[in-house]
């Protein structure tokens, strides 16, 4: 028994001696930046292919271009939508890996999960154009698009909190807990997952709208990490000169007792 005991512990060291072994940061990127360049490709393909009306169409339309292709309009916006998803999703896998100093093999793991539903995007795409146009079922379809973007963007996060199990070896002081941009990157990271999972939900309370939802939540995250930053930068600002003020009143109150008799103390 004792026998097994030391075989298993033994398996189970070699295991996480595996998944910590480092891994060529340059080749993460690299693989990564071909993924996501792969992902937009695609999804310019797809656009350009079905949604560009006919001469004939343009005719009924009193030879007006522009009044034809707003036939075309859904198809637009689900597709910047995609694509803003897409572009987004990159950007914070560019600063995740900005403060990565050095990658595990359980980092690339999370990282190749997270590019296999990113390379999921343009189905989201067209389940959330086309598919949901033709069929009843548009609230599974939209439901199927916001589980794509969340485990792409989960996944994300996974690989951060990975790093910061190990943050002396594997991350930038700035990420580190404490750190000037560990509150950002935590809030930026969180912010897809937290989305997407939100807009699963509404679609199941509110089904009528669930085109809406999904494309509004496409439409306000770019913003919404805007406002990340400013909300950030205020409240680490309000904390730094809260916290200074608080430091004073102690060393006051200390100087004031030292100020005092025995006596005085005691009474």
């Amino acid at each position: 028994g004792q026998r097994d005991e030391e075989e298993e512990d033994h398996s189970l060291e070699t295991f996480n001696f595996y998944l910590s072994e480092p891994l060529s940061k340059e080749r993460v990127e690299a693989f990564s930046d071909g993924v996501y360049a792969i992902v937009a490709t695609l999804l310019i393909l797809d656009i350009c292919e079905d949604n560009v009306p006919d001469p004939r169409e343009v005719e009924k339309f009193h030879d007006s271009l522009l009044e034809a292709l707003s036939e075309y309009g859904p198809n637009y916006l689900a597709y910047f939508g995609s694509f803003v998803t897409i572009g987004l999703l990159w950007f914070v896998h560019h600063s995740l890996f900005l403060y990565v100093t050095k990658a595990t093999r359980l980092m690339g793991l999370l990282n190749i999960l997270s590019l296999a539903f990113i390379g999921g995007l343009p189905l989201a795409y067209q389940l959330t154009s086309e598919f949901a146009e033709k069929s009843h079922n548009e609230i599974e379809a939209i439901q199927v698009s916001c589980v794509i973007t969340f485990f792409a963007s989960i996944f994300q996060f996974a690989i951060w909190t990975t790093a910061l199990l190990h943050e002396r070896e594997t991350l930038h002081p700035f990420a580190r807990y404490g750190g000037k941009e560990h509150a950002f990157m935590f809030a930026k990271l969180a912010l897809y997952p937290s989305v997407s999972l939100g807009a699963f939900f509404l679609t199941c309370l509110l089904s009528e709208f669930s085109t809406a939802i999904f494309h509004l939540m496409q439409i306000v995250i770019p913003f919404a990490f805007l406002a990340l930053r400013i909300f950030v930068r205020i409240s680490l600002t309000v904390i730094k000169s809260v916290m200074p003020l608080s430091g004073r009143k102690v060393v006051l109150l200390e100087e004031e007792e030292a100020c005092l008799s025995p006596t005085e103390t005691l009474s």
